[in-house]
């Protein structure tokens, strides 16, 4: 998913490079969580650094779940990736690569922010996965543009 916003690549990249804040919306209860939340935490390297590593666990339907990814590429002001660590043990979605570009683009920058997934390995949860995965990284991508989206609106340029 792809929008502009109204800042330079610069101001933006600090703001998409907190994970616990790109990934404020898992830590809300909403009915893609159906009703359930995560909670996002950082080794001492914040997730900025390659190689830092991020967990997100919490309850869903009852259930624990849980993940572990770190950060394998980040180019300030351009780009950064992360990708699972092991397999996490999530409902709908297995194994991820994710990450974000900025560009230039007038006098703001274009952001992308994207997600390659696999069905979780659990021949039960395969089928939810077939059913929802897309749904489900579809909603977390757009989650997180429209975060950097509403971070943006308070800055001047």
């Amino acid at each position: 998913m792809s929008t502009t916003l109204a800042a330079s690549p610069e101001v933006v990249f600090p703001l998409l490079d907190d994970p616990v804040r790109l990934a404020e919306h898992m830590g809300k209860r909403s009915a893609m969580l159906a009703g359930g939340k995560m909670r996002a935490e950082t080794d001492k390297r914040l997730g900025q650094e390659v190689g830092s590593v991020i967990r997100m666990s919490g309850r869903i339907l009852g259930m624990s779940f849980w993940l572990e990814e770190a950060v394998v590429e980040r180019v300030p002001p351009q780009r950064k990736t992360w990708e699972t660590l092991g397999e996490p043990k999530l409902l709908v979605i297995g194994r991820y690569h994710m990450g974000f570009d900025l560009a230039q683009d007038g006098h703001g920058t274009r952001l992308r922010v994207w997600i390659d997934y696999n069905l979780p390995s659990s021949e039960g949860q395969r089928w939810l996965g077939r059913l929802f995965g897309r749904l489900y990284a579809d909603w977390c991508v757009r989650k997180m543009v429209q975060s950097a989206a509403k971070a943006v609106k308070g800055i001047v340029r």
